[in-house]
């Protein structure tokens, strides 16, 4: 780990240098890659300073253990737990910034949510995670578009597809990936028997085309007539978007903007984003240490969580965490949970280290 800070450190060094110098105004790019790199150094390089510092007090302290005069050994005896223990603390700190921090938090993302087992009521409750998501977005500052949503009649959807953007939205949102269960009475059932229905979400980290390259020879794209809710174009222009990637089968539509062009220009974004992330998928199964230490397999068919009304309870079937805080939650307050999980997978990741 020593090595590894010293390493860090002669780096933050060359960076000041390269920013100091008079040149590097007329290198924008340079500039704002250095500048960067040097913002996600800088806690590293100031805790490890701290560090240093405490680990040369626990030396002179030491030293002064062994002084001739004995309130001045009293005293030393007395600061070095304290030290030593504060330096233990550090340690941790350390560990936990060297971390490779994964290199998708601080995108955008493409949430999908689909009700699945349970007919009309597994729509409703998917509705019902759309609006708790939405609420969760106004703490956080994030703003959403709707990219493609088909509503049930009974209430909710039995699909919707958005897209989040704001300041490290796949950060907070990445565990929400897989199959989430409800149990509660629902409102079409006459004799109060508590049912079980569920519902998926998909989190896409937003693909960018410096992230991946999409072969536009290999997509097909078709127009079509919108249906449903929408603007005045709807159900009068071809100007629904079906994008089909044919090596994979994958396809993408979308209709709710508010041209044909509107349209295209959003589903190319979502194809991209799928396919990055399929390809990240299958980078990971090769990798079978980073595939440990992350939290749920991102798959939509993992059940992860289950939303139980009777109860007022929520549990993450991953890490094992209860809160009977299932009101609070539906409301948008979901930080206990991203907390929890995230300490969980910064937990495997150092055991993997």
């Amino acid at each position: 780990m020593i090595d590894r800070l010293q390493a860090i450190q002669k780096r933050y060094t060359v960076i000041q240098n390269e920013l100091s110098s008079p040149d590097i105004v007329n290198d924008i790019e340079k500039m704002t890659t250095l500048s960067k790199e040097i913002s996600g150094l800088e806690p590293i390089v100031d805790t490890y300073k701290v560090y240093l510092d405490v680990q040369k007090q626990i030396q002179d302290l030491k030293e002064l253990s062994k002084d001739d005069d004995p309130d001045m050994r009293e005293w030393a005896h007395s600061e070095l737990p304290e030290a030593k223990e504060k330096l233990e603390s550090l340690e941790l700190e350390l560990q936990k910034l060297l971390v490779p921090k994964d290199p998708n938090d601080d995108k955008n993302i493409i949430m999908e949510i689909r009700g699945a087992a349970g007919g009309d009521e597994a729509n409703i409750f998917a509705g019902d995670l759309f609006r708790m998501y939405l609420k969760f977005f106004e703490t956080k500052g994030f703003t959403y578009e709707v990219i493609h949503a088909i509503p049930n009649d009974m209430g909710g959807y039995s699909q919707i597809e958005i897209s989040i953007r704001g300041k490290s939205p796949y950060r907070y949102l990445k565990y929400e990936s897989g199959a989430h269960r409800v149990q509660r009475i629902p409102l079409t059932e006459s004799q109060g028997r508590v049912h079980t229905s569920t519902a998926t979400v998909l989190v896409l980290p937003e693909a960018e085309a410096i992230d991946f390259e999409m072969n536009m020879g290999e997509l097909r794209i078709d127009t079509y007539r919108s249906s449903g809710n929408g603007g005045q174009s709807v159900n009068t222009t071809d100007s629904a978007i079906r994008i089909t990637h044919l090596p994979t089968g994958t396809v993408v539509t979308c209709q709710d903007g508010k041209s044909q062009h509107e349209n295209k220009a959003t589903a190319l974004r979502v194809m991209r984003s799928r396919l990055y992330d399929r390809l990240q998928q299958e980078q990971l199964d090769k990798e079978g240490v980073e595939r440990r230490s992350k939290i749920g397999s991102g798959d939509r068919s993992e059940k992860i969580r289950t939303y139980n009304y009777p109860q007022n309870r929520i549990t993450d079937h991953r890490i094992g965490f209860t809160i009977q805080q299932l009101d609070r939650v539906m409301e948008g307050k979901l930080d206990s949970i991203i907390e929890a999980l995230g300490d969980e997978e910064l937990k495997r990741k150092l055991s993997d280290s």
